[in-house]
């Protein structure tokens, strides 16, 4: 069985020494709350909850719901466990303190978030999805929503979800069907079925708010013509108590390859009464809230896979002993020497260890503009609010797609370790993998999102975000003149070149065919990522080296840090020159085949 043990230590070296949270902290409204105790306070607490009462229920949780009359029962001590966590304040840490919050840095939250799914992801999503129903209502409820739907799931008792996908549509929701009528008394009907809803139904909390898709009569064909709302399980009185039950239920729980212990639902909408959010026929534009934080959320999921499959395969290799070194026995008072002294063992423990770091550090930086983004709107600075929000935007499918691929990666070498005892359910390793595959899928898969970077944000963005991003990049480049680093920051300058000069041929290349988005984006997804988390772990490396000169803290961890540094410029960087030269290649070879000409069955 899987151990689960935070990784204090190296969240804390990214937000003290690589990004000091510190400074940052100070120019957010809130930030000065977050002083080095409360920050230090809060790494330790959610260590523990994580550690003690989350992980224990990882693996007895993938028995999976109970669904029996509408209703669903989830594992033993989910419930119990989510009281806990309500009644110590989690779910508020970061939420506006004029509705129940504690007004934190969303930051520091994420960093509670990153411990919690690593720990056990199946529970961490059923709070998890009420973050974004949450910042959906903060961004474009009335005052009177944020009063009455906002405050309750601020303090835990009621969660959220998002109702976007039908049968006949997942990513393509201009095809969605769910009707809203309008009522006498300002409120609408909604009537629909909705599949797919994570934690649209469970025992956990008194109440489930649903942000739905539907049509308004007359709207729009196509997605000018959703609208949002929302939907409550229980009709609440005026005086916020609980009414009579919503024509809301749940159909059915879906039976799934992973994540068993999180409620997958069908959901019907029978005449539901729901309250509009936003303008009219705006509907996707304010549900973008709820995904993209959503999808920051989903790319947790990636580095939680590789940091808890890299959990459970260290110490079987350092204790599990087969064969002996190539380079001579290294315990010839043992049977065998250990895993350990093998090189492709490393190889795969390094990966495991450089996706669960690199990503980390990818992560984190986007939590920073998520808090710089917080504070614009805050301050009612829309200027700035677009600033950060095109930075987040440009990263957004990056750490989504790239990060899931490789946890999923991660997890793989995870159960590759254990060999043929990887295999077995009691260990704990197959089950991450399981698990992690549907991180690649929901909130739009990696096809989706690769469309997103390079069609809409890149070339319909006219390389605006990248931009910025290169210039993030050549300043660290520019600035950095520590020998030691010539040899990363010499790789770092070549690629971002070549990144450019790429971003111009594919341009071009589109520009004469358009099926060459289509048949580029996955490899031009992949390639950005490799070439992004380099300059992340160069950042890293630059810090470490820094602080053992300044002879500051643990070396031997600093020294890993660069290590592991130099493993991935030198054994994981140079994948993204296979996907350099597929991104560019002409798509005939992909399309010239005729449809009745893939399989030749009869």
């Amino acid at each position: 069985m899987v151990q689960y043990k935070a990784p204090v230590k190296d969240i804390k070296f990214l937000m003290n020494d690589v990004y000091k949270f510190q400074d940052h902290y100070k120019t957010i409204p809130g930030g000065e709350e977050a002083t080095d105790e409360m920050v230090d306070m809060i790494l330790e607490a959610a260590a523990s909850f994580s550690e003690e009462v989350i992980a224990p229920l990882y693996q007895s949780g993938d028995e999976g719901c109970i669904f029996e009359g509408g209703e669903v029962k989830t594992p033993k001590g989910f419930k119990e466990a989510y009281q806990m966590y309500v009644e110590n304040g989690w779910q508020s840490m970061a939420t506006p303190v004029e509705y129940g919050g504690q007004g934190l840095p969303m930051s520091l939250a994420l960093a509670k978030s990153e411990m919690i799914g690593t720990a056990n992801w199946s529970w961490g999503m059923y709070p998890g999805l009420s973050l974004g129903a949450m910042n959906t209502i903060w961004m474009h409820g009335t005052e009177a929503q944020k009063q009455e739907f906002f405050v309750p799931l601020s303090e835990g008792r009621w969660t959220g979800t998002m109702c976007l996908t039908e049968a006949q549509c997942g990513t393509d929701l201009g095809q969605v069907k769910t009707k809203a009528e309008p009522n006498p008394d300002g409120s609408y009907s909604i009537t629909g079925q909705k599949i797919f809803i994570s934690s649209g139904e469970h025992d956990m909390a008194e109440n489930i708010v649903h942000i739905v898709l539907a049509r308004l009569p007359n709207a729009p064909e196509g997605t000018r013509g959703i609208s949002l709302f929302i939907v409550p399980k229980f009709n609440v009185n005026e005086d916020g108590s609980l009414g009579d039950r919503n024509p809301v239920s749940c159909g059915s729980i879906e039976e799934k390859m992973g994540i068993h212990a999180s409620s997958t639902c069908v959901m019907n909408f029978d005449g539901a009464k729901g309250f509009l959010i936003g303008p009219e026929n705006k509907g996707l534009m304010c549900m973008f809230t709820f995904m993209n934080t959503a999808r920051i959320g989903t790319s947790i999921q990636g580095v939680a896979s590789a940091e808890l499959s890299f959990q459970g395969a260290l110490p079987y290799a350092k204790d599990r002993r087969s064969m002996r070194s190539l380079t001579g026995t290294k315990d010839p008072d043992k049977v065998a020497d250990t895993l350990m002294v093998h090189p492709d063992v490393r190889r795969m423990l390094l990966t495991q260890k450089a996706i669960a770091e690199g990503g980390r550090a990818m992560v984190y930086h986007a939590a920073r503009l998520a808090d710089l983004m917080g504070a614009a709107h805050t301050r009612g600075d829309q200027k700035l609010y677009d600033k950060y929000d095109d930075e987040l935007g440009f990263l957004t499918p990056i750490l989504k797609a790239f990060l899931t691929e490789l946890g999923y990666e991660a997890a793989n070498h995870g159960v590759q370790v254990y060999g043929g005892h990887g295999f077995i359910k009691e260990w704990g390793m197959e089950q991450i993998v399981r698990d992690a595959q549907i991180s690649k899928l929901y909130e739009g898969t990696t096809g989706v999102q690769a469309l997103d970077l390079l069609g809409r944000k890149m070339l319909l963005g006219k390389f605006k975000s990248f931009n910025t991003f290169a210039d993030l990049v050549s300043e660290f480049t520019k600035e950095n003149k520590r020998p030691e680093m010539k040899k990363m920051v010499k790789s770092l300058k070549r690629n971002m070149l070549a990144w450019k000069l790429n971003n111009y041929r594919i341009a071009y290349k589109a520009s004469k065919n358009r099926d060459m988005v289509g048949s580029a984006s996955v490899d031009y997804l992949m390639y950005a990522g490799y070439i992004a988390m380099s300059y992340y772990w160069a950042l890293m490396a630059e810090t470490a080296y820094a602080k053992i000169e300044a002879g500051e803290g643990d070396a031997n961890f600093y020294k890993a840090k660069i290590q592991t540094a130099e493993f991935y410029f030198k054994r994981i960087l140079p994948r993204a020159k296979g996907h350099a030269k597929m991104m560019v290649r002409d798509p005939k070879s992909l399309m010239q085949m005729e449809e009745e000409h893939f399989a030749f069955l009869d």
